[in-house]
């Protein structure tokens, strides 16, 4: 697997003969907002993805116009194909999953027919515990880790909002060795602009990425508030800061090592470099009258505190408070 994803160089070439690089096959799991922003940005570097998405009217838009990025007052027009299954493709390289959390074990059971045996599988979803879903479908030895930093929102069919500027990605192997598999992958990522470092602290990393999901997802879908005026209140910051010492502290107890060092930092990383606009993954899925992935996100904290003896009340009431908005909808 690792020889598919590097470039090849061979004694004896010819002077001045030069290869091609060969465009490393990524198929995304879930072409939503964020697997758009990530896919059609790898895209437009040169790589060869695929964009899997049941939503019909989205990939005709895609397949049919481009993918149509906007990056702060900039727009552009990518060029990738998008389909609605993964009927007739090729194994790929590298799988990315993003569909929402509660969708993980079916997706995957349905993507078994494009997972050769050197394929690499990685999550890149919010929150914790989809790890352990991949491997139990398709085997532990296909399974990286990681989280992202980019940030999206769809606007409509092929059209998305793509927070990727100064957004880094962090991936590792889950035994926590520097694989070349996954040092390929990252290359990959910096070829299209897009940060990548291989860490071999990669449950720290999620812990970290965590941490920022628990600052903003909750309390933006509760409030229905966009990042602009969510941090014009100064209680809701208060709140924010409040979870993430909770979910700090339950990491603390699990033995996890975090580079977060303060809980305000966690609520000042998560806006950083989003537009005024830019809306939550909780807020988008409520606005669409969809379940979240609270239970990955706020509610990972509170099974682990309750495992580990810690404290977890005000992780608690956000959960409580997502579940009843969620049943409220789910009643209309």
């Amino acid at each position: 697997m690792d020889e598919m994803f590097i470039d090849t160089y061979r004694q004896g070439i010819p002077s001045g003969h030069t290869f091609e690089r060969q465009a490393m096959k990524i198929y995304f799991l879930g072409a939503g907002a964020l697997g758009c922003a990530i896919g059609g940005t790898l895209a437009a570097g040169g790589s060869d993805v695929t964009l899997i998405d049941p939503f019909q009217a989205h990939v005709d838009a895609i397949n049919r116009d481009g993918l149509l990025m906007k990056y702060g007052d900039l727009e552009r027009r990518v060029k990738v194909r998008a389909s609605t299954s993964v009927e007739g493709l090729a194994p790929a390289d590298l799988v990315i999953v993003l569909v929402k959390s509660f969708h993980t074990r079916s997706a995957i059971e349905g993507a078994l027919p494009i997972i050769g045996p050197d394929t690499a599988l990685m999550s890149l979803q919010n929150g914790m515990g989809h790890e352990e879903i991949l491997a139990d479908v398709a085997g532990r030895g296909h399974v990286l880790a990681g989280k992202t930093y980019v940030g999206g929102v769809l606007l409509g069919p092929g059209h998305i909002i793509a927070g990727t500027r100064g957004k880094r990605t962090v991936i590792g192997e889950l035994d926590g060795h520097v694989s070349e598999r996954a040092r390929a992958i990252a290359a990959e990522f910096d070829r299209a602009g897009l940060p990548c470092e291989v860490s071999d602290n990669i449950l720290g990393v999620m812990w970290d990425k965590l941490l920022i999901n628990v600052s903003t997802g909750a309390l933006s879908g509760i409030t229905g508030q966009v990042y602009g005026s969510l941090y014009a209140v100064p209680e809701i910051e208060a709140t924010a800061i409040a979870a993430v010492t909770e979910a700090m502290a339950v990491a603390q107890a699990i033995g996890v090592k975090l580079s977060i060092k303060a809980a305000r930092d966690a609520w000042v990383m998560a806006a950083e470099g989003l537009p005024y606009e830019f809306k939550t993954s909780m807020l988008q899925s409520l606005e669409k009258g969809s379940i979240t992935e609270i239970d990955f996100i706020n509610g990972s904290v509170v099974r682990a505190g309750l495992a580990h003896n810690v404290p977890t009340p005000v992780n608690q009431t956000l959960v409580a408070a997502i579940k009843g908005i969620e049943r409220r909808l789910e009643a209309k």
